[in-house]
């Protein structure tokens, strides 16, 4: 099996003002889009020929990412005119693949570098309808959790709730047979969560699960995504995308990429990452940031923990704390609550 579906058509609501202007999934993380880590997992796992399913900002995919030939892979593309759920975009998406072979599916809110190649394995063993990627956290409050037997077969398919029943949750990538899919209503809202998943368990379908806690995190807010940026450069998370990047400086303390100009005085530590032709003048102190392509950190700024957006500058001497500093104005990075 060599196709997959990338799901990257979400707004990215949690990660405002980040995502006004850049599609979540080509925020970056290490210096690269998500969208590129994600690739580059499914190329270690053998795919070859990916869609990238989206909707919000859609125009911003190709002009970086052209046919994937770059990258070694056919990259090819299904935009929304709405959005359509999870189930919906994957419907969508698989019409430009071949029907006779089952799909990947990866989540553009997950960076994960769990063992792709051991799920499809399993996958194509059981001859499944769907297989899931799990993963142990320790409280599963905040997320709907899936029980399995001892033979790994998926029992339940569960929303939150205030006592979990087990801790082990969905991990947001699948391995489809293209029989599930093709029974999903076209151009339709549909959740797989919620309604595909769900209703596969009822008929007594073949969902089975590999439950791998390799290292998983959702990105979806600010501090999730500096986390997953400086757990990518300090080497905790797999960072093979990096290996074929063009980059000036690599240590576990900072990454630089290529153009980028760092005046010797200044310090850059923390997991941070300086993009394609940003500078960072005299005096500059940087810790677990991530800095945008062609940004302009000013003599003697200090950055923690702050997310500077592509062409910004930021003015000398000012220092940055948990901040997203952009062209329209500085916010603090605080997660919204869930209504």
């Amino acid at each position: 099996m060599t196709q997959g579906i990338l799901l990257v058509g979400g707004m990215g609501t949690r990660l405002l003002p980040l995502t006004k202007t850049v599609p979540k999934p080509m925020l970056p993380l290490a210096g690269l889009p998500v969208t590129e880590h994600q690739l580059a997992m499914a190329r270690r796992a053998g795919i070859t020929s990916i869609v990238l399913a989206t909707s919000y900002l859609s125009d911003v995919f190709v002009p970086y990412f052209g046919d994937g030939s770059a990258w070694g892979m056919k990259i090819q593309y299904a935009v929304e005119k709405e959005p359509l759920g999870t189930g919906g975009a994957i419907r969508n998406a698989a019409q430009l693949l071949n029907n006779e072979e089952s799909i990947v599916i990866l989540n553009g809110d997950v960076l994960s570098s769990h063992d792709l190649t051991a799920q499809i394995k399993l996958h194509e063993s059981l001859d499944a309808d769907v297989t899931l990627h799990l993963t142990h956290v320790a409280d599963a409050r905040a997320f709907g959790c899936v029980p399995v037997d001892e033979s790994g077969r998926v029992t339940a398919f569960l929303e939150k709730m205030d006592n979990p029943v087990t801790n082990t949750i969905n991990a947001g990538c699948y391995v489809f047979h293209p029989r599930v899919i093709q029974r999903i209503p076209a151009q339709t809202i549909v959740s797989v969560e919620r309604e595909v998943f769900p209703s596969l368990i009822k008929s007594q379908g073949r969902i089975f699960a590999v439950i791998d806690d390799s290292y998983w995190l959702d990105i979806g807010t600010p501090s999730a995504l500096l986390k997953g940026s400086s757990d990518l450069v300090k080497g905790i998370a797999n960072a093979s995308a990096l290996d074929d990047a063009e980059i000036s400086y690599r240590s576990h303390e900072y990454v630089a990429m290529a153009g980028a100009e760092i005046d010797q005085s200044s310090q850059i530590d923390g997991g941070s990452s300086i993009g394609r032709d940003a500078k960072v003048l005299q005096g500059v102190k940087i810790r677990g940031s991530i800095i945008s392509a062609g940004a302009i950190i000013s003599d003697g700024a200090v950055v923690t923990n702050s997310f500077v957006c592509e062409g910004a500058v930021v003015p000398k001497n000012q220092e940055l704390v948990n901040e997203y500093w952009g062209r329209e104005g500085v916010f603090p990075l605080i997660t919204p609550k869930s209504p």
